[in-house]
């Protein structure tokens, strides 16, 4: 028996212990998008396929088809909770270091260190999604 879009999405959705409601809110998806999926009446256009598979992490040929060696990690909502926890001790651990954070001397204003925060934000992420790349088996990267 050939397996549907919506029978590969919840497949992929429970690897990854998710409910449509994470998906909904994480893709920008309304939730009656996937009950009416569910029931048969509606299968998503590829604009919002292509929006569940980012969130998943896959490709949409891959949800759509089941065949697909791309890999696409995907910063989720337990990553962004790491990422923010590590952002703040990072730069706690700075204000306390010697001089607290510096620039030429003075200390940061509130927009330098807005900038600094969003840099740091930025290398966390993509640091996040090469560990991701680098050590999911490879069984799980279709």
């Amino acid at each position: 028996m050939n397996e549907s879009i919506y029978d590969r999405y919840c497949s992929i959705r429970d690897k990854q212990n998710l409910k449509d409601s994470d998906i909904a809110k994480g893709a920008c998806i309304t939730k009656s998008t996937f009950s009416d999926w569910k029931a048969g009446r509606y299968t998503p256009k590829r604009d919002k396929l292509q929006k569940i598979a980012n969130f998943l992490g896959v490709s949409v040929e891959y949800l759509t088809t089941g065949t697909s060696n791309e890999y696409n990690p995907y910063i989720n909502k337990k990553d962004e909770k790491d990422i923010e926890k590590r952002l703040e001790q990072t730069l706690e651990d700075l204000e306390r270091g010697q001089n607290g954070l510096m620039f030429s001397g003075e200390a940061l204003d509130d927009e330098t260190r807005e900038l600094l925060k969003a840099s740091l934000r930025s290398s966390l992420e993509i640091a996040k999604i090469n560990v991701k790349k680098k050590f999911t088996p490879k069984k799980y990267r279709k």
